[in-house]
C-alpha cells in the first residue's frame, strides 16, 4: 500500500499540473473499488484526465512516486482487471473522441474513452460499424474491449477484437510513446527504445516457437496470456488476412499490463443492409448443444444460446416478458438465435427456410420461430444482451459468480463438455445458467455460490474439475472475458512453466518498473485470495432499522431448487435493504446512453459519483460500515444521492432491480432523523397541508412571480431558483368548481383522484378527465375524505423529503377513503404519474399488508384505464378529428417505469387522424421540486437538453405537445416556450358531442 504521503503528494501534483479531476477522498476510491467481478480493491487515487497531455503528465507524476497505474473505461470487467492499488484513470468521460475516419479503407481511430455503442451511432450515417458486438455496447469502451479482447455474438462471422485492431498509439511506463502496427514497418520509423523492445519480443517467440505451438489451444475463442503467437499463430482463424505480422496484436488483451492506449485504429465493416432470426426451441438443452455444430455449417453471423432459467427470469421482468415469449414455442428447455445477415434480404430469407429445413432434417420440425421483421429481431438481441444481468437477478446471498464461464471448446464436444460440467456443479451443491455463444464453443456459465461463506473454497474445487475437461477437450479456459484477478493464475496452467517464464520477460521488456497494472496475467494473486473479495470475511452490515419494508430482498435462496425463504428471514442487520442494495453487480448497464430512462444525473455529468452504480456502492460501503461508523448519515452520502431525481427509471431498466428512487427515500429518512430539514425541503413537503390555504389567498402567494425582484429575494430566502416560474395557485380549484352530473342508471362506475397538483395548479385537467370519463357514459366518483375539506394525497411531497412517517399518515387516509369503491372493484383512476403510481409502488412498502396490494391492483392512470376498456371493447367514447395532425408525446419518467407510456399512443390514436411521435427521451429534468431549486437548475437543464427540449423547439409550430406530468410541463414551457398539456385535455378538446 503506497503510504499516504505519497498519495497526497500525487494527489497535489495531479491537481497543479493537469487539467483532470482528481478524486482521492475515501468515498471516490470506494466508487472505484468494485468492477463487475467478485472483487473489491481500493485504489490509492483516482484520476479523469481531460486530453492526452494529462495522461503522460499522470503517467509520469505516479512513476516519479514508484505508483502503479490502471487504465480503466466502463468498469465492467468480469474478471477484475480494473480493480487494484494503483492511480486509476478512468477515460471514459473526457478521452472519447473519433480522431481520424477514412470511408474508403474502412479505419477510423479513436481514443480508448470511446464507447462502442456510441461510435456505431457515428459510423452509421456511413454505413459501417465496427462489429465486435459485445453484450455491454451500451457502456463498455473500445480501450476496454482492447486491453481484453473483447469478441461479441458475431466473432464466428467477424472475428474477436484482436482480428479488428490495426495500430495502437501507447505510453510506456517509462514515458516512451510508441506506435505499435505491422512490425516491419515499425522497425524501419521506431524509436531505438521500440525497435529494441519489438525485436526481443520476435526473439522471445522464435526461441519458444515449439512451445507456442504445444501449448496455445487451437480453438479462435483463447484470450487468455499474451498474444506471443502473432508470430507463429495457432488459431484458426489467422491474426491478419495477408499473413503479416501486427505488434499491435501483442497489447490486444494485454490487460494493460504492457502499455496505455492513447489512440487505438480500428478496422471496420459494411453494415449488413438485411438481417434475419431463427429462433431454435429444443425440448432438452443437450440437444441444443449437439446440434449447434450443424447449425453453424449453414453459415449464421451468430449462434447464441438462452436456457430456461434465463427464459424464465426473462418473463419476469416486466420490460423483456413480452419480447421473449414471441420466441418460444410451448417450454423449450434452450432456445438458438440463429441470425443471418448480408447484402439482400431475399438471401436471408432463403437462409431461414435453409435452418427450418435443417432442423427438419435433425428430427426437430416445427421448432423454429422465425423473425425476419428486424425490430423484432432488435428486441430479442436486447434480452439476450442483458442475459448476464438477468441471471444476477437473483435474491439471496447466493450469486452466479464468474471464473469458469468463458472456457472454450471445439463444437464437437460442446455437448458432452456441458453435460460433464452440469455433473460438477451437482456434486459441489449448486448449478449453473447456461448462456450465450454456441456459435464458437464459448458457452458462459455461472455456478451459483455464497461468496460470504463457503463460495471460495468450492469456486476452487469447480475450476479445477472443469479445467480437467478443458484440458481434455482441447479447448482455453480463458475464452473471452480475459484474465484478471480471476483467472491469471490459470495462465501458468495453460501454457506451462517455459511460456510464463516468456510471458514475464515480455512484461519486463515493455514495463521494467512494473507499473501497468501489475498482479494480472503475470504474477498473479490467487483467485481465492478472500482479502481480494467484496464480500471479504467479516463482512457485515451495521444494525438498521429501515423506515420501508424491504424484507422482500432478505431471503436466502436455494441455488438447486431456486426455492427462496420467507421474507424476512434472510439475516440482514438492516431488514433487507442492505440486501437490496448488493443486488447491484456493478454491470454499469446504468451507463447507457441510448433509449430508456436511466440514468439522467449520469447523462448529464458523466460523474460515477451520479450514477445508479456508483451510489449502490456507496450506500453498499457505508450501510457495511467501510466508510466510518456515521457514513450512511454522512454530508458525503447526501451529496453522492442529491442529484439522483427519483426518476424510477433504474427500476425498470436495471437488470438486477436496484430502485434507486426507493433508496434514496429510505437514506433520506434516516439522514432527516440526524439533521432535519431546511426551509425549501419544508416548503415543499408540507405542500399538500397548506395548499387550501394557499388557494384562499392565491393572488397574494403568486407576487413572487410577478413583484420585480421577489424571485432573486426568494431564492436567497428558500433556494428556489429566480430563474423558474413557480407554479401558479388557482382559487378555481378543481374540487370547487366540479359539477357532478347524475349518470344514468347501471353506468359502470369510476373513482376520480385528482391530485394536489391537478387540483390545486392545472384545475382544467381535472375538469377535462371527468368531462371525458362521463362523456363515455361512466358513473364518476370524486376521491375525497370523508368528513373533510381537505383533498386526498399519495404523499409524494413527503417522500422527496424523506418524511415517510407523514406520508404513510396521508396514504393511510387515502386508503380509508377508497378502499370501500376497491372492495366492490370499481378503478381508482388518476392524472398525475408520480402521485397515482406511488400507489402500486411506495403504498406496497408501508406495511399495510393486503389493503394495499388491493388498491395496487384496482389503480391506475387515467389513459391506462381508457385503454383497457378500449381494448375490452366497452369503451363508448366518441371522438373527432383535431385541427392539429400531430401530436409529440413525452413519457414521465415514472410512466416509463411501469409500463405506461403506451397507453398514451393507444388513447391518442382513437382520434381520427391525429398522428403520434414519441420523444426518445429520458427525465425532464425537473422531478418534482429539483429543477426549482437553485443548486440544481444547471444540471436539470442539462438533463432536459439531453434529447427532450432539442425534439421540442423542432416540432411543427401547430403540433400539440403531450405530457401527463406537471413537472414535464413546466419544464417544457420554460425551457421551449411551448404549452405541453395532458392527454386529457386532448381527449376533451376531441369530444363529439
Amino acid at each position: 500500500m503506497q503510504n499516504l504521503s505519497d498519495r497526497h503528494e500525487v494527489a497535489r501534483r495531479l491537481a497543479q499540473e493537469t487539467t483532470g479531476e482528481v478524486l482521492f477522498d475515501k468515498f471516490s476510491r470506494g466508487r472505484y473499488s468494485t468492477d463487475a467481478s467478485i472483487y473489491q480493491v481500493e485504489p490509492i487515487g483516482v484520476f479523469v484526465p481531460r486530453t492526452e497531455q494529462d495522461v503522460e503528465i499522470a503517467i509520469a507524476i505516479a512513476r516519479d512516486a514508484g505508483m502503479p497505474i490502471l487504465p480503466r473505461g466502463g468498469g465492467t470487467s468480469q474478471c477484475g482487471q480494473t480493480v487494484g492499488q494503483a492511480l486509476v484513470l478512468d477515460n471514459s468521460k473526457y478521452l472519447n473522441k473519433v480522431i481520424d475516419f477514412d470511408k474508403e479503407a474502412m479505419t477510423v481511430t479513436v481514443q480508448p474513452g470511446i464507447v462502442l455503442d456510441h461510435l456505431n451511432a457515428w459510423l452509421k450515417p456511413h454505413g459501417l460499424w465496427f462489429p465486435v458486438d459485445v453484450s455491454t455496447a451500451a457502456q463498455c469502451t473500445i480501450g476496454g474491449m482492447t486491453g481484453n479482447n473483447s469478441c461479441g455474438s458475431r466473432s464466428i462471422h467477424y472475428g474477436n477484437m484482436v482480428h479488428n485492431v490495426l495500430a495502437i498509439d501507447a505510453w510506456l511506463s517509462d514515458g516512451t510513446q510508441a506506435s505499435f502496427g505491422e512490425f516491419s514497418a515499425m522497425l524501419q520509423s521506431a524509436s531505438p527504445r521500440v525497435r529494441d523492445l519489438a525485436e526481443n519480443v520476435r526473439k522471445i517467440a522464435e526461441r519458444e516457437k515449439d512451445e507456442i505451438e504445444a501449448r496455445f489451444p487451437k480453438v479462435m475463442r483463447r484470450v487468455g496470456g499474451y498474444n506471443l503467437d502473432i508470430f507463429h499463430p495457432q488459431s484458426e482463424r489467422p491474426y491478419t488476412v495477408d499473413g503479416s505480422v501486427n505488434l499491435a496484436h501483442l497489447l490486444v488483451g494485454s490487460e494493460g499490463t504492457l502499455a496505455y492506449s492513447r489512440q487505438i485504429k480500428l478496422k471496420l465493416a459494411p453494415l449488413p443492409k438485411a438481417k434475419t432470426l431463427g429462433v431454435v426451441n429444443f425440448a432438452k438443452f443437450h440437444d441444443a448443444m449437439a446440434m449447434t455444430q450443424h447449425i453453424v455449417k449453414l453459415k449464421p453471423v451468430a449462434v447464441e444460446l438462452v436456457d430456461r432459467t434465463m427464459i424464465e427470469l426473462a418473463r419476469s421482468n416486466p420490460a423483456f416478458k413480452p419480447t421473449i415469449e414471441k420466441a418460444l414455442i410451448g417450454a423449450p428447455d434452450a432456445i438458438l438465435l440463429v441470425e443471418f445477415a448480408g447484402a439482400t434480404k431475399d438471401e436471408q430469407v432463403r437462409q431461414l427456410k435453409a435452418l427450418v429445413e435443417l432442423m427438419g432434417d435433425l428430427g426437430l420440425p416445427g421448432s423454429v420461430v422465425e423473425m425476419p421483421d428486424e425490430k423484432e429481431q432488435k428486441e430479442l438481441w436486447e434480452v439476450r444482451k442483458a442475459g448476464l444481468n438477468i441471471m444476477m437477478s437473483l435474491k439471496g446471498d447466493g450469486k452466479p459468480v464468474s471464473f469458469i464461464e468463458d472456457c472454450a471448446v471445439p463444437l464437437e464436444h460442446l455437448a458432452e463438455y456441458t453435460d460433464r460440467l452440469t455433473e460438477v456443479f451437482a456434486k459441489h451443491g449448486t448449478r449453473g445458467t447456461w448462456y450465450a455463444h454456441a456459435s464458437v464453443g464459448t458457452l458462459h456459465v455461472r455456478p451459483i455460490l455464497d461468496m460470504r461463506r463457503d463460495g471460495g473454497k468450492k469456486m476452487r474445487a469447480i475450476a479445477e474439475e472443469a479445467a480437467a475437461l478443458v484440458r481434455k477437450y482441447k479447448g482455453a479456459f480463458s475464452g473471452e472475458h480475459g484474465d484478471g484477478l480471476v483467472r491469471s493464475e490459470w495462465v501458468d496452467w495453460q501454457f506451462g512453466e517455459r511460456l510464463m517464464k516468456a510471458y514475464g520477460e515480455v512484461k519486463d521488456n515493455f514495463d521494467p518498473l512494473n507499473l501497468m497494472n501489475p498482479g494480472k496475467i503475470v504474477r498473479s494473486t490467487k483467485m481465492d485470495d478472500a482479502s481480494l473479495y467484496r464480500f471479504k470475511p467479516g463482512y457485515a452490515a451495521l444494525p438498521l432499522q429501515p423506515a420501508l419494508d424491504w424484507s422482500a430482498w432478505n431471503v436466502q435462496a436455494d441455488p438447486v431448487t431456486e426455492e427462496t425463504t420467507a421474507p424476512g428471514t434472510g439475516g440482514d442487520p438492516a431488514g433487507g435493504f442492505a440486501k437490496a442494495i448488493e443486488m447491484c453487480n456493478n454491470n454499469g448497464h446504468c451507463r447507457k446512453f441510448d433509449a430508456g430512462t436511466m440514468c439522467p444525473s449520469y447523462r448529464a455529468t458523466k460523474d460515477e459519483k451520479h450514477l445508479t452504480r456508483g451510489r449502490a456502492n456507496t450506500l453498499r460501503l457505508a450501510v457495511s460500515g467501510q466508510l466510518g461508523p456515521d457514513a450512511f448519515t454522512s454530508e458525503e452520502m447526501y451529496s453522492t444521492l442529491d442529484l439522483c431525481v427519483s426518476c424510477k427509471g433504474c427500476k425498470r431498466d436495471c437488470p438486477t432491480g436496484v430502485d434507486m428512487a426507493k433508496m434514496k427515500t429510505e437514506f433520506l429518512y434516516h439522514y432527516r432523523k440526524k439533521h432535519g430539514l431546511r426551509l425549501k425541503d419544508k416548503l415543499v413537503a408540507y405542500m399538500p397541508r397548506y395548499a387550501p390555504l394557499a388557494a384562499r389567498l392565491a393572488p397574494l402567494f403568486n407576487l413572487r412571480n410577478r413583484l420585480p425582484g421577489a424571485a432573486q429575494l426568494m431564492e436567497k430566502a428558500t433556494g428556489f431558483s429566480a430563474k423558474r416560474s413557480l407554479p401558479e395557485w388557482r382559487s378555481d380549484t378543481f374540487f370547487k368548481t366540479a359539477e357532478q352530473k347524475a349518470a344514468p342508471a347501471g353506468a359502470p362506475e369510476v373513482v376520480l383522484f385528482v391530485d394536489t397538483f391537478n387540483n390545486y395548479f392545472e384545475s382544467e385537467n381535472g375538469r377535462a378527465a371527468y368531462r371525458v370519463l362521463q362523456a363515455a357514459g361512466y358513473n364518476v366518483h370524486l376521491a375525497k375524505a370523508p368528513g373533510e375539506s381537505r383533498p386526498l394525497c399519495c404523499g409524494r411531497t413527503y417522500l422527496a423529503a424523506g418524511l415517510v412517517d407523514e406520508a404513510k399518515q396521508e396514504a393511510r387516509r387515502t386508503m380509508e377513503a377508497l378502499l370501500p369503491f376497491v372492495e366492490r372493484g370499481v378503478p381508482v383512476v388518476g392524472l398525475e404519474p408520480s402521485c397515482l403510481l406511488t400507489m402500486r409502488d411506495e403504498f406496497l412498502v408501508y406495511g399495510f399488508g393486503e389493503q394495499a396490494k388491493k388498491l395496487a391492483a384496482q389503480a391506475m392512470l387515467f389513459e391506462e384505464f381508457l385503454a383497457r376498456e378500449a381494448k375490452n371493447g366497452t369503451l363508448k367514447l366518441k371522438l373527432k378529428a383535431l385541427p392539429q395532425q400531430t401530436a409529440l408525446l413525452h413519457g414521465h419518467c415514472h410512466q416509463k417505469a411501469f409500463d405506461a407510456v403506451n397507453p398514451i399512443n393507444t388513447v391518442l390514436g382513437l382520434i381520427p387522424s391525429l398522428k403520434v411521435q414519441m420523444i426518445e427521451s429520458s427525465c425532464c429534468g425537473m422531478a418534482g421540486s429539483f429543477g426549482y431549486e437553485a443548486e440544481h437548475y444547471d444540471v436539470s437543464m442539462k438533463m432536459a437538453e439531453l434529447s427532450l427540449l432539442p425534439a421540442v423547439r423542432a416540432a411543427d409550430k401547430d403540433a400539440l405537445i403531450v405530457a401527463d406530468g406537471t413537472s414535464c410541463r413546466h419544464q417544457i414551457a420554460d425551457g421551449a416556450e411551448r404549452e405541453a398539456i395532458h392527454v386529457a385535455r386532448v381527449l376533451e378538446a376531441a369530444l363529439d358531442v
